[in-house]
């Protein structure tokens, strides 16, 4: 067993954007004290941060008062900045969320009640108006949402690596951790045959929270359940075929958001993502199984609770992932002149999804702390917009287990 002598102050598990947004702003705060950050892959933003719609959300469906309201126009604003200020490109294009029914229209109200209560500026749009804004767009009526834009995720990681190497951080790849282990004074963290010691933890591990939570010796209150999200990429010629981001009318009953054209930062159109159950934690290929994993999700009560519940929407997106056709049927909703060979290859994402044992979806960001660490259980969409603010808010955890820690 190698171990590292040096004893970190702050220990980083976590080479997404949020782990990454941690360390800098942590290494910024306190510059006299070390930061080590342990990525298991070769290089950051290996999944969920690298397999994004890249969305710099605005805010629209989270309920008022929740971490996910108050982080997201927060890290709107702040992402965008982050871009000006370090030339990373990013395109404020808004979003339009498209009603394609009555039944829609009328939920379309409760979303325009929702934005007024979060302060989210928007324009309601008729079907003339939407008409108007995209001509290749059908649908009766439109929330437009200026605020929205589009970014490489992985292109502002890999600035905030540098950014907190150059301020004193430090980064190791191709580090799993496999145990951890707490003391009255530090916790170490072994990977393969090595060992690093710091005095704190924080856990930014994605698919992989629940583990370090019963790592840490604890039961955690949810599971990990994986949702691949598979997306088409438009083809070339489509590119200019819409002029916003184009999302349906959530069905609040539902956890996802469902199907959308996006425009990418590279100029290209994508349409996605569905949620399919995976099988494994990185299964990002259709198929894709591990016998120790499908035991783990499938024996969960919580899994099984919840596919129950949306039985006949798993069934259709099961479906629909197996059927170019069925998932093209989704898109004719809003946009009904694009053919099934429109629709071109493209990598899947996984979503992290913690799951509770009746079946509940977590809906907001979620943490859990003992002595010596922080871990963020549950940070889904929109925590790539909202990593700057979240890492504030871990560091603010963070110190108050410091102080803690020194006792009275």
């Amino acid at each position: 067993m190698n171990t590292h002598k040096a004893l970190y102050d702050f220990l980083i598990v976590g080479g997404g954007i949020l782990g990454l947004a941690t360390a800098w702003q942590l290494q910024q705060r306190y510059p006299d004290r070390s930061v080590l950050l342990l990525e298991k892959e070769a290089a950051l933003a290996s999944h969920q941060t690298g397999r994004n719609s890249g969305v710099i959300h605005a805010g629209v469906y989270y309920a008022p008062g929740s971490l996910k309201a108050r982080f997201c126009k927060q890290g709107n604003a702040e992402t965008k900045a982050f871009c000006r200020e370090h030339q990373i490109p990013f395109d404020e294009c808004g979003k339009l969320l498209v009603a394609t029914t009555a039944d829609e229209l009328q939920r379309m109200q409760v979303l325009q009640q929702r934005c007024h209560d979060n302060d989210i500026a928007i324009e309601v749009l008729d079907q003339q108006g939407l008409a108007a804004r995209e001509p290749n767009v059908t649908g009766l009526g439109a929330i437009f949402v200026p605020s929205t834009g589009i970014v490489d995720y992985r292109t502002i990681t890999e600035k905030l690596a540098e950014l907190f190497c150059a301020a004193g951080g430090t980064i190791e790849y191709g580090k799993q951790v496999a145990r951890l282990e707490q003391f009255h004074d530090r916790i170490t963290a072994y990977c393969g045959n090595e060992r690093y010691q710091a005095r704190y933890m924080v856990a930014c591990a994605g698919l992989h929270s629940d583990r370090l939570v019963s790592m840490l010796g604890q039961k955690p209150e949810f599971r990990i359940i994986p949702f691949r999200g598979e997306y088409y990429r438009l083809a070339e010629q489509h590119n200019q075929i819409v002029n916003h981001l184009i999302y349906p009318i959530p069905n609040p009953a539902l956890p996802f958001l469902g199907v959308h054209l996006t425009r990418m930062i590279d100029g290209s159109v994508t349409v996605g993502p569905n949620a399919v159950l995976a099988l494994h934690r990185e299964g990002y290929r259709r198929g894709q199984f591990e016998l120790s994993e499908a035991l783990r999700i499938l024996t969960y009560p919580g899994t099984l609770r919840l596919v129950l519940k949306h039985f006949r929407t798993s069934m259709a997106e099961l479906k629909n992932s197996l059927s170019r056709r069925g998932y093209l049927s989704l898109v004719h909703k809003y946009c009904p002149q694009l053919t099934l060979d429109d629709l071109q290859p493209y990598p899947a994402g996984i979503r992290a999804q913690a799951v509770r044992m009746d079946g509940t979806p977590v809906d907001d960001f979620l943490f859990t702390e003992t002595a010596r660490a922080l871990v963020v259980c549950n940070a889904p969409s929109p925590a790539a917009t909202s990593a700057l603010p979240i890492g504030r808010h871990i560091i603010e955890r963070l110190e108050k287990l410091v102080e803690f820690s020194r006792g009275p």
